[in-house]
């Protein structure tokens, strides 16, 4: 990746004058809580050391300029005051969709330049567009003397996602961006945003949590999110309840058959069990870090990934593939992470199996045909911040 100087020399070819600043704003892995965030529910992600950077100057005349030394192609321009949701724009919609959501908030951004370049793999699953949001928040943030926190930037990134974008994701992914901590994984309760910062130092355990990037990234998922979300909305409805946080585990099973009983879609009935039992899952993991028990942790990651796969169906091949041959190389647990369909899988290993293990998914991937999956340690890293 471009260094600072490497990045404020395009910035300077690309604009004809110097960036004010530089910022970064890291890719998260999630360790356990999938599609629970939309639920007012718990999650559990921590960032990665793979950030996007912004090279940015603020600008006076109403003017938004946006290039990417990742993407093909020249400067985007728009004007600030002619930004509007679902207007296209490609990669651009998610820097852009920010200083939008930010004047909607009242905030007086006059325009800006900035040049991106993102070390976060895209449709890996691991919220390259989230860090491209937090980057320009933070950016702007700064810049124009807004001093916003970086939960605030978090749901404006998210606002962004939502209504300019028109993804409908949860707050998770913006939040892990810009709150995480190096060392740490982030204990985030998605209903009032309180969290706590877990330490999570697997190599004093003698442990490694790896990511395996599938390189696949299946169609499916482009509605099959929202129609996920409509089934959890559905579930609470149906309930009495305003989100699936309300229904305690203790009661699920009861609540299952009073769904069964109204005449639920059981997709209704199984997106219900999965985030009911992830948000269980979460405080399961919490509870062994805390205790120490960090290899106990293991199969519940695995039993997340089964009820990902079975009861919320956003499995693939793929993804399976790397749980069940890493489980049986020797791993701890493994499981999908992030939206599903494509994207990443999580192994937690001994430190003496990575390579075993990692060995054993290529191969396994090489016997299957499918091209050679990437694979690198997730260090739980910082949250988003000013470099330069």
């Amino acid at each position: 990746m471009t260094d600072h100087a490497e990045l404020t020399a395009s910035f300077t070819a690309l604009y004809g004058t110097e960036p004010e600043g530089i910022w970064a704003a890291p890719g998260r892995v999630n360790l356990i809580g999938e599609y629970t965030d939309f639920n007012d529910g718990f999650v559990m992600p921590l960032a990665l050391p793979h950030t996007a950077r912004a090279a940015v100057a603020r600008r006076t005349d109403g003017e938004l300029r946006l290039h990417s030394t990742d993407v093909p192609g020249g400067v985007v321009q728009l004007r600030v005051d002619e930004l509007a949701p679902h207007s296209g724009h490609g990669w651009a919609a998610y820097p852009a969709g920010v200083v939008w959501a930010l004047r909607e908030a009242g905030h007086d951004i006059t325009g800006a330049d900035i040049q991106l370049s993102s070390t976060v793999p895209t449709g890996a699953g691991l919220s390259s567009s989230a860090a491209l949001e937090v980057v320009t928040g933070l950016a702007m943030s700064d810049l124009f003397g807004l001093g916003l926190t970086a939960a605030e930037l978090a749901v404006l990134g998210q606002r962004a996602e939502n209504a300019f974008v028109g993804v409908p994701c949860g707050v998770m992914d913006q939040m892990a961006s810009a709150c995480c901590t190096e060392g740490h994984a982030l204990h985030l309760d998605t209903r009032d945003l309180t969290q706590r910062q877990v330490p999570f130092d697997l190599a004093a355990h003698g442990l490694r949590l790896l990511v395996v990037d599938t390189r696949v990234k299946h169609a499916l998922g482009d509605g099959a999110y929202a129609e996920r979300r409509a089934g959890c909305e559905e579930g609470a409805r149906l309930l009495g309840i305003r989100t699936l946080r309300e229904l305690p585990y203790a009661e699920l099973g009861t609540a299952l058959d009073t769904l069964a009983a109204s005449g639920a879609d059981e997709s209704v009935v199984r997106y219900v069990r999965h985030v009911v039992g992830d948000n269980q899952r979460v405080e399961q993991v919490i509870a062994l870090l805390d205790s120490g028990e960090v290899r106990a942790a293991g199969p519940v990651l695995t039993a997340g990934h089964v009820s990902l796969r079975d009861d919320l169906r956003v499995s693939c091949v793929e993804l399976d593939l790397v749980v069940e041959t890493a489980n049986a190389a020797g791993a701890l647990g493994a499981r999908m992470t992030g939206g599903g369909f494509g994207g990443s899988a999580i192994v937690l290993v001994e430190e003496s199996q990575e390579d075993t293990v990692t060995k054993s998914v290529r191969e396994a991937f090489a016997a299957a045909g499918y091209a050679a999956p990437g694979v690198f340690p997730a260090v739980p890293s910082a949250g988003a911040r000013r470099l330069v």
